[in-house]
């Protein structure tokens, strides 16, 4: 079934046309993803298709009882009530189904006589009214009430708490979890993911995949979109085109287009000059005039084909470094962190330690305090105990995800001009250029920039420092999908170290080589991506839980004498695991000496002096550390064992 259709859909802002001739089908249960540059009109889109904004030209078809639920992209919940009964309202008529429920109990138990016509009936109005009720849900409202809270992250929340003293994040994920819990046919989705950490994101991604009705999403978060949707609709140029499958599957299927698109329109132009070149010779030959004037009348019939468009103007930067750090960038021992006045740490027991050239991705709950660690590496804020050690010739340059380092009113040109004056004003618009601030867009001032532009702006004067050690706090909000790839494909190439903290799972398994998993009472490091971070959850999850099952059987049988064959098999393989743990310490004893060597021939004059055989040793160094710590972490769980 149908449930909205959409064709040649238009709609301008005064003299600026925002989209043109828009095409678009939602069925039932479709999984619908709407991508493209910050400014294309994706959220303009689904205020048409909310009802909340009105179109121009064009048609949009929908039935007439169809439920919409939309979540705009700085929508806040706003109530006097409590956390429970403004989610309970959603449930009204289910709960005057149930006064009515209750009521005809109590009229049944008041009729003594069973076999009357008015018994009869008051007993098929509520066997009718009982069926509908539990359609709709009537037995389970309350459970489902807890589902969403507990996955938005609402579980340790008194539900009596009234909603005007929790914060703009928080009212953001109610107000998404009460539009859940209507469930309408379609639901319309812009930026939901914005103020959900990792954990809610995953249950949010669950929660979407099973809804029994239509989505639409328009979300910067590309991880997120790979596990929701199965068709997307592009926005570019104020028209849209459709795609099947994942945001991945886009963006090959739309590589794949460009290339086919341009070989059809070179081919096509390759016929036209050979026809135009043979109407030319021959049209003025009496012989082969009749021939020439076909191929001319062939050529204005011909269908052209327009030269396939390329990407819009996207950002063009690189990181670069003033000097080369020491090998050992930053280490953390034991650092614990508690706020003036509080009698808790925020968080204590970090460990952390950085190689030039790692990149290091810093995960956890939201409130475990990872900006607030970061701070910490800065000198912005004090440690309470541990220490904090900095490599030789270290340079940090900072990105601050509050851009509390943005002067408001500045222009945007002066913003980086002030921070290098030396520069000629024609370079430094150079720089802002290819941060696609161009012409007059360079005196705007910096309080009058969108998010992403801000962003932008703190990303130029962060290229400008060319640190060697980049920490970056949520470097991909307010960036558009676009914005947040070059991003990517300029940190992949950069020569120094980064530690950074972000939500984005499709940035951090782009990025990082590592990922710390930061919880209030210690730090767990995972050399890998994201997904290799998963999976070793997933492992140790499942460890854990063998683990436990393995305590209730051995409970079960401690009254029973082990067989001499289950004595005989214990003994056999603690050997093995002993012998494997000699084996470890062997080849950890073995690599270790290596290092050594590597570091003492490092620092012979002839090998220090070529830098290409320099970095070649560094990077036999850091494999066989690498290699050491995998080892390391086999013989501490054989060790457990």
């Amino acid at each position: 079934m149908i449930l909205m259709q959409m064709n040649g859909l238009s709609k301008a802002f005064g003299a600026d046309e925002i989209l043109s001739n828009i095409k678009m089908e939602v069925k039932d249960n479709d999984r619908i993803a709407i991508v493209g540059r910050n400014g294309a009109g994706k959220s303009t889109l689904l205020k048409i298709m909310a009802g909340e904004l009105s179109y121009d030209d064009g048609e949009l078809f929908q039935p007439k009882d169809l439920t919409i639920g939309y979540l705009s992209q700085h929508m806040s919940l706003e109530s006097n009530q409590t956390i429970w009964d403004e989610m309970l309202a959603v449930f009204t008529e289910l709960r005057k189904q149930e006064e009515e429920l209750r009521l005809l109990e109590k009229q049944m138990e008041q009729t003594t006589n069973h076999s009357t016509d008015s018994y009869e009936k008051l007993l098929d109005q509520y066997d009718k009214l009982q069926q509908v009720f539990q359609r709709n849900g009537g037995y389970t409202y309350e459970a489902d009430i807890k589902a969403v809270l507990t996955g938005l992250d609402f579980h340790h929340f008194d539900y009596q708490t009234p909603i005007e003293t929790l914060s703009g994040g928080q009212k953001t994920r109610l107000a998404l979890g009460k539009l859940l819990l209507k469930k309408p046919q379609l639901l319309i989705l812009d930026e939901p993911t914005n103020h959900l950490d990792i954990d809610t994101l995953n249950w949010l991604e669950n929660y979407l995949i099973s809804y029994p009705g239509a989505i639409i999403i328009v979300s910067h978060d590309r991880y997120f979109l790979d596990k929701t949707v199965s068709i997307v609709y592009e926005i570019s140029r104020h028209k849209t085109k459709k795609y099947h499958g994942t945001y991945s599957k886009f963006l090959e299927q739309k590589a794949l287009d460009f290339e086919k698109d341009l070989k059809e329109y070179e081919k096509q132009q390759s016929e036209i000059k050979k026809m135009e070149d043979f109407i030319q010779r021959n049209i003025v030959r009496a012989s082969t005039t009749k021939r020439a004037q076909s191929r001319r009348k062939q050529l204005e019939k011909m269908d052209k084909l327009d030269r396939p468009l390329g990407e819009e103007s996207s950002a063009s930067f690189s990181f670069h470094i003033d000097k080369r750090s020491g090998n050992d960038v930053l280490k953390i021992n034991d650092l614990s962190f508690r706020y003036d006045g509080e009698d808790n740490d925020l968080f204590h027991h970090v460990d952390l330690h950085l190689n030039r050239g790692e990149s290091v991705a810093l995960v956890g709950p939201n409130g475990v305090g990872k900006t607030t660690l970061l701070k910490v590496i800065l000198g912005k804020l004090k440690a309470a105990k541990g220490n904090i050690q900095l490599g030789t010739n270290v340079q940090i340059g900072y990105y601050d995800q509050e851009q509390a380092n943005l002067n408001s009113s500045k222009t945007v040109l002066m913003e980086l001009w002030d921070d290098y004056p030396t520069i000629n004003e024609k370079d430094i618009r150079t720089v802002l250029g290819n941060f696609l601030f161009s012409g007059d867009d360079v005196l705007k001032p910096v309080n009058a920039l969108s998010g992403g532009e801000k962003a932008r702006l703190a990303l130029s004067k962060l290229m400008m420092q060319k640190a060697n050690l980049l920490i970056l706090d949520e470097p991909t909000n307010h960036l558009d999908i676009d914005s947040k790839e070059v991003l990517e494909a300029a940190l992949i190439d950069y020569p120094g170290t980064i530690l950074f903290v972000s939500h984005d799972r499709y940035f951090i398994n782009k990025i990082a080589d590592q990922v710390i998993e930061m919880q209030r009472s210690n730090t767990m490091l995972y050399l890998g991506d994201y997904d290799y971070y998963l999976e070793k959850k997933a492992e140790e999850a499942e460890i854990q839980r063998l683990q436990q099952a393995e305590v209730v059987k051995q409970k079960s049988t401690t009254e029973k004498k082990r067989s001499y064959k289950e004595e005989k098999q214990l003994k056999s393989e603690r050997r093995k695991k002993q012998r494997r743990i000699a084996e470890l310490e062997e080849e950890i004893e073995k690599l270790e000496l290596e290092i050594n060597q590597i570091e003492d021939k490092m620092t012979q004059p002839e090998i220090f002096q070529d830098h290409e055989k320099a970095l070649e040793l560094t990077q036999e160094t850091q494999n066989r550390k690498q290699h050491i710590e995998r080892l390391m972490e086999e013989w501490a769980e054989l060790q457990e064992e």
